[in-house]
């Protein structure tokens, strides 16, 4: 890094160097193919979720109906002046 002491200011510069992120290409290629396994692998399993929603929330809407017979509300509904 060059600098004027006059102006204080960067004069030029040289980056520095770019450190690889894979040693060779086999290496690289197979960091790909892994990556594309696990894409693959969320997408499956995303796929699977989808297909069992309706049956997961009509699972929990008929729970959560069983509970509302069980325990029903007594108390008074409110209204809204009530709440000021």
């Amino acid at each position: 890094m060059k600098i004027d002491v006059a102006t204080r200011s960067v004069i030029a510069h040289t980056p520095a160097p770019r450190k690889r992120t894979f040693e060779d290409f086999e290496t690289a290629a197979r960091a790909m193919r892994e990556q594309d396994e696990r894409k693959e692998s969320i997408f499956r399993q995303s796929v699977d979720a989808h297909k069992n929603r309706d049956d997961v929330l009509a699972k929990k809407f008929e729970e959560a109906l069983k509970k509302a017979k069980e325990s029903p509300d007594t108390g008074k509904p409110f209204r809204e002046f009530d709440l000021d």
